[in-house]
């Protein structure tokens, strides 16, 4: 079952792959996204407010980055997490002038630490246009 977890995991992050939401990881040493708030600017790009869970112990291992996908895996925008978040958790951080072409309606958010990549839970955001 590890192998397949992981396999998958590698293959989903190299190649773009439609997205399984319901396989995933509940252990905090996996990055879990607990909350997103998507709005759309009057430009039509979006801002992502994400709010992310997960066992950070210093820089060794802590929730590196977030990315936005569409239902396929093609990356729409990412979030780099600079630092580790140990007493603050979970934590929210957003990222704004995010391109999602007006034809999609509905985007993945999911999280990776430094040391285990992507594989805690994703979350299906279901996009209100302007």
């Amino acid at each position: 079952m590890k192998l397949l977890l992981i396999l998958a995991l590698f293959t989903s992050s190299v190649f773009a792959a439609k997205l399984d939401l319901t396989a995933y990881s509940e252990s905090l040493d996996y990055a879990q996204v607990t909350k997103v708030l998507a709005t759309q600017n009057a430009d039509g790009t979006w801002c992502f407010g994400t709010s992310v869970l997960h066992n950070d112990q210093g820089w060794d291992h802590y929730a590196d980055a977030w990315e936005v996908t569409d239902l396929d895996g093609h990356k729409l925008g990412y979030r780099q997490l600079h630092h580790p978040h140990d007493h603050e958790q979970p934590f929210t951080r957003s990222q704004c002038n995010i391109d999602v072409p007006s034809d999609i309606s509905q985007v993945v958010v999911r999280a990776k630490c430094n040391k285990h990549g992507y594989g805690g839970k994703a979350m299906l955001v279901k996009l209100k246009r302007k």
